[in-house]
């Protein structure tokens, strides 16, 4: 669609983004807010007031528009740009240092897998002569205790 041989009719009915999204495309050009603004202006014969007036609400309209994106000031479509994702070596050098961390507290306090295996088994737990003391314990009700 070649926007700059639409009617001013056909024109007044089609949104200002739209519009600036059909010139960044056929120019094949990144253009800045006043600029693009002023070229709408010019299409649809708006007067210097009338460009003062909304070059505002155009600027908001694009940034929440996702076919646009603004980079250096100036606005282009995100459909030219194409985003490559940087994969990061981050996540495996912590899991290194984690390990290494491990090892280090493992040496530090000389412990042995089998026993930190042990600490979190319940049956590791029942061994123990000072837990099993607890089971002896009877629950008190204090108000019965208080009314004898």
């Amino acid at each position: 669609m070649d926007i700059r041989n639409i009617s001013k009719a056909e024109l007044e009915a089609i949104s200002y983004n739209d519009i600036a999204y059909y010139l960044i495309k056929e120019d094949n050009e990144t253009k800045s807010t006043p600029s693009l603004f002023r070229e709408i202006c010019n299409l649809l014969d708006m007067s210097d007031a009338e460009y003062e007036g909304l070059i505002a609400d155009f600027y908001t309209s694009l940034t929440i528009d996702k076919r646009f994106l603004l980079k250096n000031g100036v606005w282009d479509l995100k459909e030219n740009n194409v985003i490559t994702p940087i994969i990061d070596e981050v996540d495996d050098e912590y899991d290194e240092d984690l390990e290494e961390v491990e090892e280090e507290i493992e040496e530090e306090y000389d412990l042995d897998e089998d026993v930190i295996d042990d600490l979190g088994d319940e049956e590791a737990l029942d061994d123990d002569p000072e837990l099993n003391e607890l089971d002896e314990l009877e629950i008190v009700d204090e108000e019965k205790e208080l009314e004898e």
